[in-house]
Protein backbone atom coordinates (compact mmCIF):
# COMPACT_ATOMS: atom_id res chain seq x y z
CA UNK A 1 0.00 0.00 0.00
CA UNK A 2 1.09 3.53 -0.72
CA UNK A 3 -0.21 6.18 1.67
CA UNK A 4 0.21 9.77 0.48
CA UNK A 5 -0.14 12.49 3.13
CA UNK A 6 -0.19 16.25 2.84
CA UNK A 7 1.76 17.91 5.64
CA UNK A 8 0.01 19.48 8.63
CA UNK A 9 -1.08 23.09 8.80
CA UNK A 10 1.38 25.99 8.80
CA UNK A 11 0.77 29.66 9.50
CA UNK A 12 1.04 30.28 5.75
CA UNK A 13 -1.82 27.84 5.16
CA UNK A 14 -3.85 29.67 7.79
CA UNK A 15 -3.07 33.05 6.21
CA UNK A 16 -3.80 31.71 2.68
CA UNK A 17 -0.26 32.51 1.53
CA UNK A 18 1.46 30.86 -1.39
CA UNK A 19 4.18 28.85 0.31
CA UNK A 20 6.03 26.90 -2.35
CA UNK A 21 9.57 26.23 -1.21
CA UNK A 22 9.64 28.64 1.71
CA UNK A 23 10.80 26.32 4.48
CA UNK A 24 8.38 26.95 7.33
CA UNK A 25 7.41 24.72 10.22
CA UNK A 26 4.09 23.33 11.31
CA UNK A 27 2.01 25.47 13.64
CA UNK A 28 0.37 23.96 16.74
CA UNK A 29 -2.73 22.98 14.76
CA UNK A 30 -0.51 21.20 12.22
CA UNK A 31 1.23 19.25 14.98
CA UNK A 32 -2.15 18.22 16.43
CA UNK A 33 -3.39 17.19 12.96
CA UNK A 34 -0.33 14.97 12.54
CA UNK A 35 -0.92 13.39 15.98
CA UNK A 36 -4.52 12.61 15.01
CA UNK A 37 -3.35 11.13 11.73
CA UNK A 38 -0.80 8.99 13.58
CA UNK A 39 -3.71 7.49 15.52
CA UNK A 40 -5.67 6.80 12.31
CA UNK A 41 -2.68 5.06 10.72
CA UNK A 42 -1.48 3.22 13.85
CA UNK A 43 -2.38 -0.24 12.56
CA UNK A 44 -0.33 0.11 9.37
CA UNK A 45 3.26 -1.09 9.51
CA UNK A 46 5.11 1.12 7.04
CA UNK A 47 8.21 -0.44 5.50
CA UNK A 48 9.50 2.86 4.14
CA UNK A 49 8.78 6.52 4.80
CA UNK A 50 9.56 9.19 2.20
CA UNK A 51 9.35 12.93 2.74
CA UNK A 52 9.90 16.19 0.97
CA UNK A 53 13.04 17.91 2.29
CA UNK A 54 10.99 20.82 3.66
CA UNK A 55 10.50 21.10 7.45
CA UNK A 56 6.72 20.94 7.42
CA UNK A 57 6.77 17.52 5.76
CA UNK A 58 9.63 16.13 7.83
CA UNK A 59 7.89 17.24 11.04
CA UNK A 60 4.64 15.61 9.91
CA UNK A 61 6.42 12.35 9.03
CA UNK A 62 8.26 12.30 12.39
CA UNK A 63 5.02 12.73 14.30
CA UNK A 64 3.23 10.00 12.31
CA UNK A 65 5.96 7.36 12.56
CA UNK A 66 9.24 6.64 14.25
CA UNK A 67 10.66 4.99 11.13
CA UNK A 68 13.72 6.31 9.37
CA UNK A 69 12.67 9.05 6.94
CA UNK A 70 14.07 9.00 3.42
CA UNK A 71 14.31 12.56 2.14
CA UNK A 72 13.55 12.75 -1.57
CA UNK A 73 14.00 16.02 -3.48
CA UNK A 74 11.41 14.93 -6.05
CA UNK A 75 8.73 15.39 -3.37
CA UNK A 76 9.52 19.07 -2.77
CA UNK A 77 6.71 21.56 -3.41
CA UNK A 78 6.44 23.46 -6.65
CA UNK A 79 8.65 26.49 -6.83
CA UNK A 80 6.30 29.45 -6.99
CA UNK A 81 9.06 31.93 -7.71
CA UNK A 82 8.25 35.56 -6.95
CA UNK A 83 4.75 34.59 -5.78
CA UNK A 84 5.97 32.77 -2.68
CA UNK A 85 4.79 34.50 0.47
CA UNK A 86 2.00 36.51 -1.15
CA UNK A 87 -1.61 35.95 -0.13
CA UNK A 88 -4.10 34.53 -2.59
CA UNK A 89 -5.80 37.92 -2.67
CA UNK A 90 -2.51 39.52 -3.80
CA UNK A 91 -1.96 37.16 -6.72
CA UNK A 92 -1.64 38.77 -10.14
CA UNK A 93 -4.65 38.09 -12.36
CA UNK A 94 -2.49 36.96 -15.29
CA UNK A 95 -1.13 33.80 -13.63
CA UNK A 96 -2.80 30.44 -14.28
CA UNK A 97 -1.47 27.93 -11.76
CA UNK A 98 -2.99 24.91 -13.51
CA UNK A 99 -1.61 25.70 -16.97
CA UNK A 100 1.02 23.01 -17.51
CA UNK A 101 3.35 25.45 -19.29
CA UNK A 102 2.84 28.45 -16.98
CA UNK A 103 6.17 29.88 -15.82
CA UNK A 104 5.43 33.57 -15.28
CA UNK A 105 6.92 35.03 -12.12
CA UNK A 106 9.36 32.12 -11.95
CA UNK A 107 6.73 29.40 -11.46
CA UNK A 108 8.07 25.89 -11.93
CA UNK A 109 6.20 24.44 -14.93
CA UNK A 110 3.78 21.65 -14.02
CA UNK A 111 5.47 19.50 -16.65
CA UNK A 112 8.62 19.56 -14.46
CA UNK A 113 6.60 18.43 -11.43
CA UNK A 114 5.05 15.66 -13.52
CA UNK A 115 8.53 14.43 -14.49
CA UNK A 116 9.56 14.34 -10.82
CA UNK A 117 6.40 12.46 -9.83
CA UNK A 118 6.76 9.90 -12.64
CA UNK A 119 10.42 9.34 -11.78
CA UNK A 120 9.56 8.86 -8.10
CA UNK A 121 6.77 6.34 -8.75
CA UNK A 122 8.83 4.43 -11.30
CA UNK A 123 11.53 4.01 -8.65
CA UNK A 124 8.99 2.98 -5.99
CA UNK A 125 7.52 0.37 -8.34
CA UNK A 126 10.95 -1.04 -9.19
CA UNK A 127 12.57 -1.02 -5.73
CA UNK A 128 9.67 -1.51 -3.32
CA UNK A 129 6.91 -3.60 -4.92
CA UNK A 130 4.30 -4.79 -2.45
CA UNK A 131 5.72 -2.73 0.45
CA UNK A 132 3.78 -0.35 2.68
CA UNK A 133 5.05 3.12 1.91
CA UNK A 134 4.25 6.42 3.58
CA UNK A 135 4.85 9.55 1.50
CA UNK A 136 4.60 12.98 3.12
CA UNK A 137 4.56 15.82 0.63
CA UNK A 138 2.74 18.99 -0.46
CA UNK A 139 -0.59 19.93 -1.99
CA UNK A 140 0.80 20.80 -5.41
CA UNK A 141 2.79 17.59 -5.62
CA UNK A 142 -0.20 15.51 -4.52
CA UNK A 143 -2.36 17.06 -7.25
CA UNK A 144 0.20 15.88 -9.80
CA UNK A 145 0.56 12.47 -8.17
CA UNK A 146 -3.18 11.99 -8.41
CA UNK A 147 -3.18 13.16 -12.03
CA UNK A 148 -0.52 10.55 -12.75
CA UNK A 149 -2.24 7.75 -10.81
CA UNK A 150 -5.91 8.57 -11.61
CA UNK A 151 -5.82 10.64 -14.80
CA UNK A 152 -7.69 13.92 -15.00
CA UNK A 153 -10.88 14.27 -12.96
CA UNK A 154 -14.08 14.00 -15.02
CA UNK A 155 -14.64 17.72 -14.54
CA UNK A 156 -11.14 18.51 -15.83
CA UNK A 157 -10.52 20.60 -12.70
CA UNK A 158 -7.35 19.27 -11.06
CA UNK A 159 -8.03 21.41 -7.97
CA UNK A 160 -10.41 18.59 -6.98
CA UNK A 161 -7.27 16.57 -6.24
CA UNK A 162 -5.97 19.01 -3.62
CA UNK A 163 -5.85 17.38 -0.18
CA UNK A 164 -6.46 19.24 3.04
CA UNK A 165 -3.66 19.45 5.61
CA UNK A 166 -2.94 15.97 7.02
CA UNK A 167 -5.47 14.38 4.69
CA UNK A 168 -4.30 11.09 3.21
CA UNK A 169 -5.09 8.91 0.24
CA UNK A 170 -4.06 5.31 -0.35
CA UNK A 171 -3.22 3.24 -3.40
CA UNK A 172 -2.25 -0.36 -3.94
CA UNK A 173 1.47 -0.82 -4.41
Amino acid sequence: MICIVRHGQTNYNLEKRITGRIDIELNETGKQEAKLLKEKLKDIQFNYVFSSPLKRCIQTAKIITNKKIIIDERLIERSNGKLEGVTKDELPLDVVFNDTKENKYGLEPISDIEKRVISFFNEINQKYPGKNILIVTHGGVIINMRRFLNGLPKSGNVEEYLCKNCEFITYKN
